[in-house]
């Protein structure tokens, strides 16, 4: 195939499905210049340290949430059931349990949440959005039953148990400080995408996600896919629970509520398409980052906080918007027109003279005849496909004004017929 008609087949492909993908990066580009800009002292290692920081627990919970939304499900209590097993560790902490056995607790809680969710919605054959509103309230009661409404402390570096800590936050004895949790989600990441891409659970949840008849018809174990996404999901959970215990220290009961929103952002930023089937965990990874930058970014700028949720909504009705329009050009039936034949042949014929161009310089041959020739040609090209398009353009209003035109006598013959009728 011609260099040119590659060409314009990887520009209609970006257009139609590259260039969801490229806008998240874009924007998280973006951002992180505009404040480094216009904040105060964003170029800075602690700041650096500080997006890293916020954008554990959600990293965490948003994929997780990525792997329920391409099943085409939905999870709203993520972030409560993150807070209600961040809360019964710390209470089992507080109780004699050792460190190990009650951060294994934590995954533990996440764990059962993730398979009560999911055996509600894949065997009771519940709506995710109710029975996740359910689990959101259910993990709030949990988590404060089990403090008995009190906070609970998770021991401090230096403390008996407080070497968790460094699992995400390094800090050296001169006071330095390395984000190593850092690497915690990347390795968490790697082994989620590859679950999506290399594994018949991930073959199975797009399946599931892009059409569950379609998937149950050819013999996929509907049930069991979508329980075993939900309780991934619960497991990220309960690693999240970890990381915020670990940042932040105290946990406090019936907290979480509103996380989960902004795990599902993060995920709708970075590509995940809301009506299941679509997604990936590396831009999930980007919305999150994206999420983080904004956390710290608008203080830079003596923003308070909650313009954080109103830009965060703006981004995610963006997200879905751009989400609709890639939906809709995937499926909208492509016609060539004449103009476009035209154009594709005349593609070919420049590409042709570019060729022989190309073998000429390099037999140093006189080339300023093939090179005008091309000019020429590229001219025509232009002038062509424009008066054609514009041709094609005024015949289609033309038939449009025609069949609005007959529309109008079909009415006005049905509203005559009608009058007669009554007379």
């Amino acid at each position: 195939m011609p260099d040119t008609i590659k060409e314009t087949s990887l520009l209609q492909r970006f257009r139609e499905r590259g260039l969801k993908w490229a806008l998240a990066p874009g924007a998280l580009v973006i951002l992180y210049l505009f404040f480094g800009a216009f904040g105060i002292n964003y170029f800075s290692y602690p700041t650096l340290v500080n997006i890293i920081d916020a954008a554990y627990y959600f990293g965490f919970i948003a994929m997780g949430v990525t792997f329920v939304i391409i099943s085409g499900g939905i999870d709203l209590s993520i972030g409560t059931v993150m807070m209600c097993a961040a809360i019964t560790g710390g209470t089992a902490i507080k109780n004699g349990l050792p460190m190990v056995p009650s951060l294994l607790l934590i995954i533990a809680v996440g764990l059962a949440f993730g398979a009560f969710n999911g055996v509600l919605v894949s065997r009771l054959k519940m709506p995710p959005f109710i029975v996740t509103l359910g689990t959101m309230m259910i993990s709030m009661g949990v988590g404060s039953i089990v403090s008995n409404v009190s906070s609970a402390t998770f021991p401090i570096r230096g403390q008996p148990g407080g070497w968790f800590k460094s699992i995400f936050l390094f800090i050296g004895d001169n006071g330095a400080t390395i984000p190593t949790g850092a690497l915690l989600v990347a390795i968490v990441a790697v082994i989620c995408h590859l679950m999506l891409s290399n594994t018949k659970l991930g073959r199975y949840t797009y399946a599931i996600g892009s059409n569950l008849e379609a998937a149950r018809l050819s013999g996929v174990d509907v049930k069991k896919w979508q329980l075993l996404v939900y309780v991934i999901a619960g497991g990220t959970a309960g690693i999240g629970g970890i990381s915020y215990a670990a940042i932040y220290t105290t946990v406090l009961p019936a907290q979480g509520q509103g996380f989960e929103l902004n795990a599902i952002a993060a995920a709708v930023i970075g590509g995940t398409s809301l009506s299941g089937g679509i997604g990936t965990i590396w831009g999930t990874i980007i919305g999150v980052f994206i999420m983080a930058v904004l956390a710290t970014g608008l203080p830079s700028l003596n923003l308070e906080a909650h313009y954080q949720t109103l830009f965060t909504g703006i981004i995610v009705i963006g997200a879905v918007l751009l989400d609709m329009y890639r939906t809709r050009k995937a499926a909208e039936v492509r016609i060539e027109t004449p103009a476009d034949a035209y154009r594709t042949s005349m593609a070919e014929k420049i590409a042709g003279m570019k060729r022989e161009l190309a073998s000429l310089r390099a037999r140093n041959g006189d080339a300023e005849a093939l090179r005008q020739r091309i000019r020429l040609a590229q001219a025509e090209l232009k002038s062509t496909f424009s008066r054609m398009k514009t041709e094609e353009k005024a015949e289609q209003a033309r038939l449009r004004a025609e069949e609005r035109e007959a529309d109008r006598e079909f009415a006005e013959m049905v509203r005559r017929k009608e009058i007669s009728d009554k007379g």
